[in-house]
């Protein structure tokens, strides 16, 4: 598949779809404390992203189950809600949601504490969090992805963290998946040249221990292999000739 150029018009229907998906995280920011369950979480986000005019991405996309991905704790990725999981002090849930508004996605995630939670976790989430921002704000027309694979891991590496490796972020667009893919380490100077126009969903994924991961029997839940904690924080990002433009901001 070839990279996308989304023209101006393009891009305001997908900044739509971004300020939508912000209302729905804002919600769940909002929302969540000990004693809910991930499903909870899952019926907040479908009311609210109903309440906006608007599709889940995941839903029904590979047959996925549910319009949220809630991992906690040592889940990397792709959690799916359930009754069950019900969420306790000290546990950090990362939240990952995709809509779609007039056939264009946005995709977007992030990790949240349960009420109080240890000094590593924090500052795990603060590291990840940064480490989108270290990549934003290396992305312009002629910036390369290994300047944004680079940006993410020296901050994560530098915090004594490790970047996950076997997920990387994508192109975004009329398809949840487009070219390029995004790698969240890297080399400055290396790799594709980014062109104004195109759209980005960059998404540190960062481990307290080691980088490896491996999936659950149910096919889609990624773990830590050694059992550490795990931060996501993705945004939706326009390349623009100046900078970037965040649409789930």
């Amino acid at each position: 598949m070839a990279i996308v150029i989304r023209t101006a018009k393009e891009i305001a229907r997908m900044r739509r779809s971004g300020i939508a998906l912000r209302g729905v995280l804002d919600t769940l920011r909002a929302s969540i404390a000990p004693g809910m369950t991930t499903m909870d979480l899952e019926e907040i986000a479908e009311a609210k992203i109903k309440e906006a005019g608007a599709i889940s991405a995941f839903k029904g996309y590979h047959d996925f189950p549910c319009v949220l991905c809630t991992s906690v704790n040592s889940e990397v990725v792709h959690g799916i809600p359930s009754a069950q999981r019900v969420l306790r002090e000290g546990d950090i849930v990362s939240i990952d949601c995709g809509l779609i508004i007039d056939k264009y996605y946005a995709d977007s995630a992030i990790t949240l504490p349960v009420g109080k939670i240890a000094g590593q976790a924090q500052q795990l989430l603060e590291a990840t969090e940064k480490s989108l921002q270290a990549a934003i704000a290396v992305v312009r027309a002629g910036a390369t992805l290994g300047d944004v694979g680079a940006a993410v891991q020296e901050v994560v590496e530098s915090a004594g963290f490790s970047v996950v490796r076997d997920f990387v972020g994508h192109g975004i667009g009329t398809v949840m998946h487009e070219e390029p893919q995004i790698p969240n380490y890297g080399r400055r100077g290396q790799g594709i040249k980014l062109r104004e126009g195109m759209v980005l969903a960059i998404e540190p994924m960062v481990n307290a221990g080691q980088h490896s991961v491996r999936v659950l029997e149910d096919g889609w839940t990624a773990v830590t292999v050694d059992g550490s904690l795990s931060a996501h924080f993705e945004h939706t990002i326009a390349v623009m000739a100046e900078g970037a433009e965040v649409l789930t901001a």
